[in-house]
């Protein structure tokens, strides 16, 4: 299963990566970035597959998937 990382300070609260997301694993958290915005992180118990649409479609490069 494939991990997730979000640069905190990058993320822009867009939800482009949600929407991107064929497994449906991200969400927006409750914890807000020195900018304000409330950074994307996984679900719980999610499956992510490390297809990294996700990064690919985030306009900040916010996202670093990993295998």
């Amino acid at each position: 299963m494939a991990k997730i990382q979000v640069l905190k300070n990058y993320c822009k609260s867009c939800r482009l990566c949600i929407e991107a997301c064929p497994r449906d694993v991200l969400q927006i958290g409750e914890e807000v970035n020195e900018n304000g915005y409330e950074i994307v992180e996984m679900k719980e118990n999610a499956e992510c597959i490390g297809c990294k649409m996700c990064a690919v479609m985030c306009p900040e490069a916010a996202i670093e998937v990993f295998r």
